[in-house]
C-alpha cells in the first residue's frame, strides 16, 4: 500500500517523530513529509540521519531513555525547524519472555524505551508545543494495552502505561495541546518479525487468526491514523485511544 495519500494536510507543521529509522515511525515520517510537514527524526539507529536526509529533514541518533540526550536533540530539532508543533512517539521495543525468565534489566529496558521515552520526549518538547495553539501529541501504544496476550508482561504493562500517560496529558494540556494514542495490532515491521522468530503466539505475539480482518497491518495504515490525529481534521479529538488493530480488541 502507498505510504502517502497525497495532499497538504500538514503544511507548515513541524513534526518530531521518534523511531523514525524503520517500521511505523519511518512510515509516519514519510507520510508527514509528503503532507507538507517539516520533519525531525530521533532513533537509536544511526540510519535515522540518512532517512531524515531523504525527507529534507533532520535526523538525530538518540537513545530515548537518556534524558540529557533527548533534551539536547529536541532543542536542536526545534532550532533547525523553527519550533515544534507535533510530536509522535513511535520508538518502541518488544519483550518476549515468561515472567519467570523476565529479569529486572529486561523489564527496565522495555519500560524505559516504551514508557519513559515518551515522557522524556514530551517533556522536552513541551516548551515549543505550548508556543503554538493547536499543537498535537500522538503516542504509539499497542492493542496489548487493551488485551494482553501470552508472555508479554513488560510489553503490555509499558503500552498500557503509554495509553494512560497520554490520557493524562490530554486533560492537563487542553485546550492548547491535543494528545491522543494509537494502539496498533500486529504490523509488518522488523520488530514484529523478530518477536515472532522468538516464539510466536505462545510468547505473546498474536497470529493473523486473532484478527477479524485476517492479516497484518502495513506500517502505512498505522501512519494514516496518526496523520488524522495530528491534522486539523481531528480538531475535536483529545484523550482518545484509537485501536488500529484489525478488530482484535473486540474479537
Amino acid at each position: 500500500m502507498s505510504e502517502s495519500i497525497g495532499g497538504n494536510r500538514l503544511a507548515g507543521r513541524r513534526a518530531l517523530v521518534t523511531g523514525g529509522a524503520s517500521g511505523i515511525g519511518r512510515a509516519i515520517a514519510r507520510l508527514f513529509a509528503a503532507e507538507g510537514a517539516g520533519i525531525a527524526l530521533l532513533d537509536a539507529n544511526p540510519g535515522v540521519v540518512e532517512e531524515a536526509r531523504t525527507l529534507n529533514g533532520h535526523g538525530y541518533t538518540v537513545d530515548v531513555t537518556d534524558p540529557e540526550a533527548v533534551a539536547a536533540a529536541v532543542a536542536e530539532a526545534a532550532d533547525a525547524m523553527g519550533g515544534i508543533d507535533a510530536v509522535v512517539n513511535a520508538a518502541g521495543i518488544v519483550s518476549v519472555s515468561p515472567l519467570a525468565d523476565l529479569d529486572i534489566l529486561a523489564w527496565n529496558r522495555v519500560i524505559g524505551v516504551n514508557m519513559t521515552g515518551p515522557y522524556l520526549v514530551c517533556r522536552a518538547a513541551l516548551r515549543w508545543l505550548r508556543e503554538v495553539e493547536g499543537s498535537t501529541i500522538v503516542n504509539i501504544a499497542s492493542a496489548q494495552a487493551f488485551r494482553p496476550l501470552g508472555a508479554s508482561a513488560a510489553y503490555a504493562a509499558s503500552k498500557a502505561g503509554v495509553m494512560n500517560f497520554t490520557k493524562a496529558l490530554a486533560g492537563e494540556l487542553a485546550p492548547a495541546i491535543r494528545a491522543n494514542v494509537v494502539c496498533p495490532g500486529i504490523v509488518d515491521t522488523p520488530m514484529v518479525a523478530g518477536a515472532r522468530a522468538q516464539g510466536g503466539a505462545a510468547a505473546g505475539v498474536p497470529t493473523t487468526a486473532d484478527y477479524p480482518l485476517g492479516r497484518m497491518a502495513q506500517p502505512a495504515e498505522i501512519a494514516r491514523a496518526v496523520l488524522f490525529l495530528t491534522s486539523a481534521e481531528s480538531s475535536y479529538v483529545t484523550g482518545a485511544a484509537l485501536a488500529v488493530d484489525g478488530g482484535r480488541s473486540f474479537h
